[in-house]
């Protein structure tokens, strides 16, 4: 595909993986990518407008319209990428949001552990010419980076975040209650890590799972918890399967990137499939030539990614606007 456009075909099987200029090896990786535990440069101009709040006793990121709450306003919720709430980039990217007629609460859904700042370092330049004992080293670091990225995703399990997250939604409508009403629910919007969780808040997850506990059999007869979202959209989820689309109940949109191993092709292609067999209202994008990550507020060289970056948020935008 030249442009972006909404996907209507299955990818070609013998398509091969491509890197944007400027990623490093861990992007290649099927655990998490760069552009996932990294912040990007931040734009010159402006700083974050929210604070850090609590709400559930969970630390959030608050960010409201300027004019709320003397005009009506609706509520998202917004599941950051593995840098979590103290992110500029993040808090940035709640923020534009907000400036659109949304109060954001962007919630700790790492509970304290977002992933360190030191597995990845965004200062490093790799060297054109190395050595074969620095190639050695690279090697080594980036195997031991994938498995520091690995322990941290086996620390944030479904089980553990998805109460924490109905925690601070049930808190969320009492403290912004009128933003709820006005919205007539609750809208949300996930980035890498938080897609999947976006998906999950849209489906209706068995009652054990809801409050915490692993769910080793799904008998018949457990008690469902309704979807916790009115409509959801998210940008280059990491992780999803087949089977967290095959959940959902409200309407999404996706903004992905083509080639993408964190949302392999096949299993959007499939995902896709049941929403249209199903009818569920939904909207796919595919955007080709861009990196995994490339949708969160920061900076690029490349001017494709730069527009990429900017169509995603209007994709994202318009539709959170039109439900």
């Amino acid at each position: 595909m030249a442009e972006h456009e909404v996907a209507t075909r299955a990818p070609e099987s013998d398509a091969q993986d491509s890197l944007v200029a400027g990623d490093t090896p861990a992007q290649e990786g099927a655990s998490m990518g760069e552009h996932c535990v990294t912040d990007r440069p931040t734009p010159a101009t402006g700083a974050p407008t929210g604070e850090i709040s609590r709400i559930a006793d969970v630390d959030v990121y608050i960010t409201k319209p300027g004019d709320y709450p003397h005009l009506p306003s609706k509520l998202l919720l917004l599941l950051s990428n593995a840098t979590g709430i103290h992110s500029k980039n993040n808090q940035l990217q709640a923020d534009k949001y907000a400036s659109e007629g949304f109060v954001v609460v962007m919630p700790d859904q790492f509970a304290g552990d977002p992933l360190q700042k030191n597995v990845t370092d965004p200062n490093t330049t790799p060297e054109s010419n190395p050595s074969m004992i620095e190639k050695v080293k690279m090697g080594l670091a980036d195997t031991a980076k994938s498995f520091m990225i690995d322990m941290w995703l086996a620390r944030q399990s479904q089980e553990k975040v998805i109460p924490l997250l109905h925690k601070v939604i049930e808190g969320a409508k009492d403290e912004f209650a009128d933003a709820v009403a006005n919205g007539d629910g609750i809208y949300a919007v996930g980035y890498c890590f938080g897609g999947r969780y976006v998906l999950l808040l849209g489906s209706e997850l068995p009652d054990t799972v809801a409050k915490g506990q692993a769910l080793m059999d799904e008998e018949k007869g457990v008690v469902k918890r309704a979807p916790q979202i009115k409509a959801g959209a998210i940008a280059h989820g990491t992780l999803i399967t087949k089977e967290d689309i095959e959940g959902l109940k409200v309407p999404i949109t996706m903004a992905c990137t083509e080639n993408d191993q964190l949302f392999p092709d096949e299993v959007r292609a499939e995902g896709q499939k049941y929403l249209v067999d199903s009818g569920m209202e939904h909207e796919i994008q595919v955007f080709p030539g861009v990196p995994h990550g490339f949708a969160v507020v920061g900076e690029y060289d490349d001017a494709k990614i730069m527009e990429a970056q900017r169509a995603a948020f209007e994709q994202m935008l318009s539709w959170l606007k039109s439900h």
